[in-house]
C-alpha cells in the first residue's frame, strides 16, 4: 500500500504506475481515494473544530456554576449536548470515509522500481544470468514421477483417493532426499547469519491482507471454517507477521530470519493442479528467508537474497538462471521481483524454483512495522523475502540434473552427511 500523501501529492505518477502494471481498470480508484480523502480531512477538520470547541464551552460551564450562574450554565450544558451527537455524528463519517480509502488504496498497486521492465505478463520477463553450464545427457531422462517410482518413492493413487489431486506421498529413499534437502537449506541458511524459526502455520485474516493482496489472497488461501484463520501459503506470511504492530530500535536492523514450514495452496487460476506430477500442488513444505531493514538496504539485500538461492542450488550442482520479472508479472505489493529457475535437461529449458521479492514499505505500512530513527523519528520499514528451496517441485530439478544412465541417482558432497554418507542412491 502506497502512501496516501504520495498520492495526494503525485496522482499522475500512480497512474503512470497503474499503466506499466497494465491495470488500467484500476485508473479511476485513484480520483475516487482522492475525492474521498478529501471529505475525510473536511469531516475531520469539523470534528477537531467542534472538540475543540466543547472543551472550550466545558470551561465555561465550570466557571459559571462557581459563580452561582445555574442558568447559564445548564444552557450551555444543553449545548454540550447538542454538539456530542454531532460530533458523533461526524466520528462516524469519518471513520467510514476512511475505511473506505483504505479498502481502495489496498487495490492500488505499489509504485515500482525504475529498473523494473516494461511488460504484460510472464512471457516478457528478461533473463539476467545464467550460472552453471545447462546440459543435456546423450541417455533418455524419464519424467519426475517415473523417476520416483523406479525407487517406490511417490504413491500419488493413494493420494488421489485420501485427499485428491494435488497431494501426494512421498516414501523411501525419496521421502528421506526431501528432508536432507529441507534440513541442508536450513542449515545453509543458518550458516549465512540468518536465525532459524518455526512459525505458525495458521494466521489471521488482518496478517493476511497485510502482507498480501486480495486477489492473491482469494486464488492462494484456503480458510479455516468457523475461525478467524488462514492456512499459510508461504511461511513468509506469518515471518512478516511476526513484527505486526511494532516499533523497532534502528539499531536493531536488520532482522534476517529463516523459516520452515508445510504451504498451503488453492492454485486457483491458468495453471491449475497438475494430476501428474508435483510441480503445482495444494500442499508442499519450504525453506524460506525473510529480511525487515532499512529502506536504504533494501536494494542490497534484495541481491544479497537471490544470490543464496543461486548459491544453494549450484551447491548441489543444478545450473539455474535468474529473471528479472517484468511489470505485469508482479504481484500489486511488490518493487521488484526476481525469479531463480532450474535447469531441466527432460524438457530443455529452465522452469521457475523460487522468487526473490522486495516489497518496499508495503507491508509495513499495512502492518504497521516501524522503526525508530537515530533522531526519533518513526519510519516504515522494508520487508522483503525469497525462497530458499521448495521440495518436491525442487526434487524434479534435483533428479533430472543428478540422474545417471544406470538409472542410480548420484548425491552432491554437500548434501551426503544429510543421507546418511549415502554417495548414490539405488
Amino acid at each position: 500500500m502506497i502512501d496516501i500523501k504520495f498520492l495526494r501529492e503525485n496522482p499522475d505518477a500512480v497512474k503512470e504506475n497503474i499503466k506499466k502494471k497494465f491495470q488500467d481498470h484500476k485508473l479511476p480508484l485513484v480520483d475516487q481515494v482522492i475525492e474521498l480523502d478529501e471529505q475525510s480531512r473536511a469531516v475531520k477538520k469539523q470534528a477537531d473544530e467542534l472538540r475543540s470547541n466543547r472543551n472550550k464551552i466545558s470551561k465555561q460551564i465550570g466557571s459559571l456554576m462557581a459563580q452561582g450562574k445555574k442558568e447559564e450554565g445548564m444552557a450551555l450544558k444543553e449545548e454540550v449536548t447538542k454538539q456530542a451527537e454531532q460530533l458523533a455524528e461526524l466520528e462516524k463519517q469519518e471513520a467510514d470515509l476512511s475505511a473506505k480509502v483504505t479498502e481502495i488504496m489496498m487495490q492500488i498497486p505499489n509504485i515500482i522500481d525504475p529498473s523494473v521492465p516494461i511488460g504484460k505478463d510472464d512471457s516478457q520477463n528478461v533473463e539476467i544470468e545464467k550460472f552453471g553450464d545447462p546440459f543435456v545427457p546423450d541417455f533418455e531422462i524419464p519424467y519426475h514421477t517415473e523417476i520416483m517410482e523406479k525407487f517406490n518413492g511417490i504413491d500419488l493413487d493413494s493420494a488421489r483417493k485420501v485427499a485428491g489431486n494435488g497431494f501426494y506421498y512421498l516414501m523411501g529413499d525419496i521421502a528421506r532426499l526431501h528432508s536432507a534437502v529441507i534440513a541442508y537449506a536450513r542449515d545453509f541458511m543458518i550458516n549465512r547469519g540468518f536465525t532459524y524459526c518455526v512459525p505458525p502455520f495458521m494466521i489471521r485474516s488482518n496478517v493476511v491482507t497485510g502482507v498480501m493482496s486480495f486477489a492473491e489472497m482469494d486464488s492462494m488461501m484456503y480458510k479455516i471454517e468457523g475461525e478467524d484463520l488462514y492456512l499459510i501459503g508461504t511461511s513468509e506470511h506469518s515471518m512478516i507477521g511476526k513484527f505486526i504492530d511494532t516499533i523497532n530500535k534502528e539499531e536493531n536492523l536488520p532482522y534476517t530470519l529463516t523459516s520452515y514450514s508445510p504451504c498451503f495452496r488453492k492454485e486457483k487460476g491458468a495453471h491449475g493442479i497438475e494430476e501428474r506430477g508435483v510441480y503445482r500442488i495444494h500442499q508442499f513444505e519450504k525453506q524460506e528467508m525473510i529480511v525487515v531493514c532499512k529502506p536504504e538496504d533494501s536494494k542490497m539485500w534484495f541481491d544479497k537474497l537471490w544470490q543464496n538461492t543461486v548459491d544453494l542450488f549450484r551447491s548441489m550442482d543444478i545450473p539455474v538462471r535468474t529473471l528479472e520479472c517484468c511489470s505485469g508479472d508482479l504481484a500489486d505489493l511488490k518493487v521488484r521481483s526476481l525469479d531463480v529457475e532450474a535447469w531441466s535437461p527432460r524438457q530443455k529449458k529452465y522452469f521457475e524454483v523460487g522468487s526473490c521479492s522486495n516489497l518496499g514499505d508495503a507491508q509495513a505500512r499495512r502492518l504497521k512495522i516501524r522503526v525508530t530513527g537515530e533522531d526519533g523519528k518513526k519510519y516504515f520499514a522494508h520487508t522483503l523475502n525469497n525462497t530458499v528451496v521448495a521440495p518436491p517441485r525442487m526434487l524434479i530439478a534435483f533428479l533430472e540434473n543428478n540422474l545417471n544412465e544406470d538409472g542410480t541417482i548420484r548425491i552432491p558432497e554437500a548434501l551426503r552427511p544429510y543421507m546418511g554418507g549415502m554417495e548414490v542412491i539405488k
